[in-house]
């Protein structure tokens, strides 16, 4: 059954929100984020300090997809007030693993993983600050889906192929997701 469905966000007075179409830009004191919805049915409207996302006659999938878009736009508010926080420990057992970051290319490497001789690189995206304290990494970003792809993409760099899971239990695990103990 087709219904009237509208979902509303405050938009706190330090956050700017900028709708243009099926764009939406969020400022604020920790930085920027720009997002494109590409759903065509769905209004994105903003009417003084509120955002308005829905459809007049939306079906269950239509209000799914509201529901999401709103989730999307009030996690942006959210994290340009407060940076997202991803922590990952590294643990080992036998073989000292070391890690780095080089900002100036975006490398992150892991040396001396299971004693292996050529160190395991990644390059990380742009907008996420990485900080390395002994053996716990912290990610950091206003873009909460960017901070946890960073945080997967570290974890997965350290996964172990052929080897007895039980007995090698060494790598990088995330320990802490965006505020929740794991």
């Amino acid at each position: 059954m087709k219904k009237e469905h509208y979902k509303r966000i405050e938009i706190p007075n330090e956050v700017q929100v900028e709708i243009d179409g099926n764009k939406v830009k969020v400022k604020g004191k920790e930085g920027e984020i720009e997002r494109d919805f590409k759903k065509n049915k769905i209004e994105l409207k903003k009417e003084n300090n509120t955002i308005i996302i829905g459809h007049k006659k939306a079906t269950k999938k239509e209000k799914r997809i509201i529901n999401s878009i709103a989730s999307h736009i009030k996690n942006m508010i959210s994290g340009v007030q407060k940076k997202f926080e991803y922590k990952l420990k590294v643990v080992y057992s036998h073989f000292p693993i070391s890690v780095e970051f080089k900002n100036e290319n975006r490398e992150f490497i892991v040396k001396n993983f299971l004693g292996e001789v050529k160190p395991r690189k990644t390059i990380l995206p742009e907008g996420v600050e990485i900080e390395i304290e002994k053996d716990v990494i912290v990610v950091k970003s206003p873009n909460k889906e960017l901070a946890g792809q960073v945080a997967a993409k570290i974890e997965t760099l350290t996964k172990i192929k052929a080897r007895d899971r039980r007995v090698f239990q060494d790598g990088i695990f995330i320990i802490n997701k965006a505020g929740r103990e794991i």
